[in-house]
């Protein structure tokens, strides 16, 4: 409905229209820089690391690469589910736990990623 996109998360909107991070993600050494990401955006709130980003493609594809990506990198997928506008993958590794939160909030060919990373 029009109601959503005129609706959309402003945090999201910065997060798919911004320019790439020049600084080092605060993620875990070994945490998997997917193809097809840009991260933009990063903040702390307490002890938790916020990475945000966008992925360039649909929502599936975003999903299950950040799942395979994740495997690969030798990190715990906790929980996962895939819905029609949004996704989640819940991870643990690096002595740190978080979750991969995906969201069809950008409009046109862009997913909004949202990375939480908290000491495990």
């Amino acid at each position: 409905s029009e109601s959503e996109s005129e609706g959309a998360n402003p945090q999201a909107v910065a997060a798919c229209n911004g320019s790439a991070l020049q600084a080092t993600p605060k993620l875990p050494p070994s945490f998997p820089m997917v193809e097809n990401t840009t991260l933009t955006r990063q903040s702390t709130e307490g002890p938790t690391e916020l990475v945000e980003g966008y992925w360039k493609g649909d929502l599936k594809e975003a999903h299950d690469e950040y799942l395979k990506e994740l495997k690969a990198a030798g990190y715990k997928v906790l929980f996962d589910e895939l819905e029609d506008h949004d996704s989640e993958v819940s991870w643990s590794g690096g002595a740190r736990t978080g979750q991969v939160a995906l969201r069809d909030d950008c409009g046109g060919d862009k997913i909004y990623v949202h990375i939480t990373n908290r000491p495990a």
